[in-house]
């Protein structure tokens, strides 16, 4: 992998970088590299920071056999391995996620992107990276929020796949890490380019990326996986709207969002509701104007592409920004 490489490049944030990066390079039995190193955070998936990775690739005379190590979270992955599929027309990258996020879902199945004019990865890729890197050493220097925010994806596959992952929490955590990037290899697997069955691993994700993109407005924004936690919620009282779903599943989901929201501190009212659906208003999984979701019959059986009314959309909103224990 890095021996074959004509030159190694990383990518990494000023979070990461002084913790893991010669660590990394050591394992990878890398004795060189061009390193860059950007800010951490959600806002720097941006254009600019794209721009700034080509132009060091290009300085640096990066052909065809160069290859990206991206080393973080999911803002690095989707970043890096956007950039590295689009330089040449593409060139190879490894994703070594240093998140519990990035280890079972955002490293993982070939989608890269960039957030564009406010909007949650507006312009991207399908580029499956050469390898992805799992290591729960990394998780040894995780922030607790963080942790917190991995274990609401994680969560993700107990709803559409596998139950048993409903029953993670902070201390068991880890024996699910694999199961999880099991399911989501399998998955994609089955749907590479996103076009059918692959649409499940969106479950929470079509509200909770425009709650993602309206509370990068504010001074206290979410993280992704706080905003999916609340997305799934709202999804679950959708589904049980849409689709029948046992009304217990929510009343058993709502006793654990405020343990997924505890380190959150992102205070929501009446006054953003509107502004939120603006955000939605953009997402790539509408057609023809009409709203889709990722909803469930029952745990571990979900549906996708339920057009669901404005006016449904609007009360599932609401309900969970009430239920929510951040005010």
């Amino acid at each position: 992998m890095v021996a074959e490489a004509s030159r190694v490049f990383v990518l990494t944030d000023e979070n990461v970088a002084p913790l893991w990066l010669s660590e990394t390079l050591h394992w990878l039995g890398c004795k060189s590299s061009v390193d860059i190193v950007i800010a951490p955070g959600e806002q720097q998936k941006n254009l600019k920071n794209t721009q700034k990775i080509w132009e060091t690739l290009t300085q640096h005379k990066a052909d065809r056999s160069a290859l990206l190590v991206n080393l973080g979270g999911g803002v690095i992955t989707d970043l890096g391995g956007f950039a590295a599929s689009t330089y040449k027309r593409g060139i190879p990258f490894v994703n070594v996620p240093t998140t519990l996020l990035g280890m079972v879902d955002a490293a993982i199945g070939g989608k890269t992107g960039i957030d564009f004019n406010g909007f949650k990865n507006q312009l991207g890729t399908f580029a499956a990276p050469l390898d992805v890197v799992i290591s729960p050493i990394y998780l040894s220097t995780l922030p607790e929020r963080e942790l917190l925010s991995g274990l609401a994806e994680m969560m993700k596959y107990g709803f559409i796949h596998d139950p048993n992952l409903l029953k993670i929490n902070k201390d068991n955590y880890q024996n699910y890490i694999l199961r999880a990037g099991e399911i989501k290899r399998m998955i994609v697997k089955e749907d590479p380019f996103d076009e059918g069955s692959r649409k499940v691993l969106n479950f929470g994700h079509t509200l909770g990326h425009a709650i993602e993109s309206y509370s990068l407005t504010t001074k206290q924004p979410l993280l992704h996986g706080e905003a999916v936690a609340l997305g799934m919620g709202a999804a679950l009282w959708l589904s049980i709207k849409e689709r029948r779903l046992d009304e217990e599943v929510l009343q058993s989901y709502m006793t654990q969002l405020p343990v997924l929201l505890s380190r959150a501190d992102s205070p929501f009212c009446e006054t953003d509701v509107k502004p939120i659906l603006k955000y939605l208003s953009q997402d790539k999984k509408s057609k023809n104007g009409q709203k889709r979701f990722v909803l469930l019959e029952g745990l571990g059986h979900p549906v996708w592409d339920v057009e669901v009314k404005p006016d449904r959309i609007k009360a599932a909103l609401e309900f969970i920004l009430d239920k929510a224990s951040i005010r």
